[in-house]
């Protein structure tokens, strides 16, 4: 995993990014802030575990009733959503479900998550979807992260 190179190509190309998560809560926003001088190019990280905050910042409650949270739709509309509300050039949205049931959302497939990376430059979406099958939740984050950031290098 090289975050410290998204920092480094963020900075010299003087763009930003901010994130909206849910099911890696978290895990984003804390491995750019282990990086030195993450603060010239992240703007903010929000963590909407739930329906109501992810409503709250911006996704269409209307989305989540129509595909459920757990979807590409979703991520994307928290992608954008975190991109409008921090300026940033680049907004990543990231949802799904990491094995558990969730009696909020009965809908998805378990250890499937989506996320998406907007680019404000180009009004531009790159979508993903990964199955993680880590023993544990903690090795699902990291598998998820890893395959994250191997997209993000090559958008940013």
């Amino acid at each position: 995993m090289n975050v410290e190179k998204i920092v480094e190509k963020l900075t010299k190309t003087n763009k930003t990014i901010s994130v909206m998560e849910s099911c890696s809560g978290g895990g984003f926003s804390n491995l750019i802030t282990n990086v030195s001088g993450s603060s010239l190019v992240f703007k903010f990280g929000a963590v909407t575990y739930s329906n109501e905050f992810k409503i709250k910042m911006g996704v269409p409650s209307e989305i989540i009733d129509k595909y459920s949270v757990y979807s590409l739709e979703v991520a994307r509309c928290m992608a954008k959503a975190i991109s409008d509300f921090t300026g940033s050039v680049f907004g990543l949205g990231i949802t799904g479900k990491l094995g558990d049931k969730d009696p909020n959302n009965l809908y998805g497939d378990d250890n499937k998550v989506f996320f998406s990376i907007y680019d404000r430059d180009s009004d531009a979406y790159y979508d993903y979807d990964i199955l993680v099958d880590g023993k544990t939740r903690a090795e699902s984050k990291d598998e998820l992260l890893n395959f994250i950031i191997s997209k993000l290098d090559f958008h940013v």
